[in-house]
């Protein structure tokens, strides 16, 4: 039997006032007044668990409010473009000039069986975020691989500015290689001016570093020096370090199988250049606070390299003279052969290389064998007339 039962019972039954029940069971007089009065009303069906929703729902978004965020996530959906909540109640804003918070257009979302719940996540505060402070301070880039309407492969490289998420280039190629990332770079230099740093991973299109630099500057590695800029790569097995881009690479590609398979490269580049349009130009990013990311990097001064840099790259590197008496060198990507002389044949030598300038000496009794500035433009380098 519950309390109220008993409460009832007690006036009905035994006989007790109203006041005598109220001061016996340690409630007010105008509760137990209530649970009689319903009960003489609908009998046992009173002592029933009641729900203590509101009658009426001030405010509760309307239904046809609802329905036209179902049709906008439709939209957007099918365009390829983020359908989230944010996105949904920003076109809201913007379009209709309604103002819903995300909180409830994702619960009635769910409540519709058009979104799962979020699974519990990774809390945003553990996150390490960073942010270049100006416009081209640093750019991010990295390349991804996209299949044509053949079958055959395409690959897709970008250039992203860190602070703005700028689209800077967005190419597609048969194949990236260090030539092609060096010639990307320099076209997007030449239309956005010069960075003062990058942020790549540990390709070797874009780094010899994990290859021991045994083969000295690549292409890309060359430019940047020449010019003063910085080169940061991110570790191994960390791609959140370069997650703009990454993060953009998703965006397209999510946009790309919106669309009807490019035909050939020329095809896949137009679908990019319209996609980096609207990406750029018409589509607010919840980082920037609802701007576009043209508006961020127009809106302050952009930065460039440090020209007070050292440019200097030095190395160190063990080999051994050929039976021809020459040693080899791989300079920004080329091949140099370094004469010595036949009478060193077969000894081991440690180079020293600062830049051009390059000393060649006997790993085993330390002498010097021959200095030279390297000239680049000739494969064999000779020894100097006596």
């Amino acid at each position: 039997m519950s309390k109220a039962q008993a409460i009832v019972l007690s006036v009905v039954l035994e006989g007790l006032s109203q006041a005598e029940t109220a001061r016996l069971y340690g409630v007010s007089q105008g509760w137990v007044s209530k649970l009689v009065a319903r009960y003489r009303a609908e009998g046992p069906a009173a002592f029933e668990p009641r729900s203590r929703r509101p009658h009426t729902s001030p405010a509760k978004v309307p239904d046809p409010v609802i329905e036209l965020a179902v049709n906008l996530r439709s939209e957007l959906a099918a365009q390829g473009l983020d359908a989230g909540p944010h996105t949904i109640c920003w076109h809201l804003q913007q379009r209709h000039r309604i103002t819903v918070s995300p909180s409830t257009i994702r619960r009635r979302l769910v409540e519709l069986g058009l979104v799962e719940p979020n699974p519990k996540k990774r809390p945003k505060s553990s996150y390490v975020r960073f942010e270049a402070d100006l416009p081209n301070q640093c750019w991010q880039s990295d390349f991804t691989h996209w299949r044509l309407a053949d079958g055959s492969d395409a690959e897709i490289i970008t250039w992203l500015d860190d602070h703005s998420r700028f689209a800077l280039s967005v190419s597609a190629h048969r194949r990236i290689t260090g030539p092609a990332v060096a010639d990307t770079f320099r076209e997007t230099a030449d239309q956005h001016g010069l960075p003062a740093s990058t942020l790549t991973d540990n390709a070797m299109v874009y780094t010899t570093r994990l290859a021991g630099g045994k083969g000295g500057r690549n292409a890309l590695e060359a430019l940047l020096a020449d010019h003063g800029i910085e080169q940061k790569n991110s570790a191994p097995n960390r791609p959140t370090t370069c997650g703009k881009v990454e993060r953009f690479q998703q965006t397209l590609k999510k946009w790309l199988k919106a669309r009807t398979p490019a035909d050939g490269l020329d095809a896949l580049q137009a679908q990019i250049d319209e996609f980096t349009a609207a990406y750029n130009h018409h589509r607010p990013h919840r980082a920037l606070d609802r701007t576009t990311p043209a508006a961020a990097y127009t809106r302050l001064p952009k930065t460039g390299p440090d020209h007070n840099r050292d440019r200097t790259h030095f190395r160190v590197r063990k080999d051994r003279i050929d039976k021809s008496g020459t040693v080899t060198l791989r300079h920004n990507g080329r091949l140099h052969h370094i004469g010595i002389g036949r009478a060193h044949k077969h000894t081991p030598v440690t180079l020293l290389v600062a830049g051009t300038h390059i000393r060649v000496i006997d790993h085993t009794t330390g002498e010097l064998l021959r200095t030279l500035v390297l000239n680049p433009q000739r494969d064999y380098q000779p020894q100097p007339k006596p």
